[in-house]
C-alpha cells in the first residue's frame, strides 16, 4: 500500500476549490429559480413568532416546522414561517 503526504498546500488547495465549487452551486440554484429562498435563524424566528425555544422545538418535532442544522446553527426557511404565522391568524 503505497503512503501519500498530503501539504498544506495541497489542503489550501482542495479549500480553494471546494469553495469554487460551492459557489458555482449556489449561483446556479439562483438562477434556476425565479424566486430567491431567505433562511432565517432561531433567534429571528422567535422574534417573528413571538415564542420560546420550546415552542420552536415543539414545531420541529411535530414537523410544523422544518430546519437544517449547519454547523451547530439551524435555519428556516422563510416561507414556512410565513406559514405558521398565517395558519395562526
Amino acid at each position: 500500500m503505497a503512503v501519500q503526504i498530503v501539504t498544506w498546500e495541497d489542503l489550501q488547495n482542495f479549500r480553494i476549490q471546494l469553495l469554487n465549487d460551492i459557489k458555482e452551486i449556489l449561483s446556479y440554484d439562483k438562477q434556476s429559480s425565479n424566486e430567491s429562498i431567505e433562511f432565517l435563524k432561531t433567534s429571528q424566528v422567535r422574534k417573528l413568532l413571538n415564542c420560546s425555544n420550546g415552542k420552536i422545538q415543539s414545531l420541529r418535532i411535530t414537523g410544523k416546522l422544518k430546519s437544517k442544522k449547519v454547523g451547530g446553527t439551524l435555519y428556516y426557511k422563510q416561507e414556512d414561517v410565513k406559514r405558521i404565522l398565517e395558519q395562526d391568524n
